[in-house]
């Protein structure tokens, strides 16, 4: 017999002794879910969104300079032609 099916089982046995009801089972999974979910994210490392949008600002900016330094590499490039 799986684990799964011994738990079913289990469940099944209080619900039908009325130890434990529908509801009590949802939160269960519910809560279940919610730890899972948040250890997952936690595994992946992942940034703040306050983080994101600095480290945004900051590429953009940096786009900023070089499509300049490109647009005078070129204009210098024109003046010596």
């Amino acid at each position: 017999m799986s684990n799964s099916e011994k738990i079913l089982k289990s469940l099944s046995r209080l619900i039908e002794n009325g130890i434990l009801t529908s509801e009590d089972i949802k939160k269960e999974i519910s809560t279940d879910l919610k730890f899972k979910k948040d250890k997952i994210i936690n595994s992946l490392d992942l940034v703040s969104r306050e983080e994101f949008d600095v480290l945004k600002k900051i590429v953009q900016k940096q786009e900023l300079i070089i499509k300049k330094l490109i647009k005078d590499k070129k204009a210098k490039k024109v003046k010596k032609s």
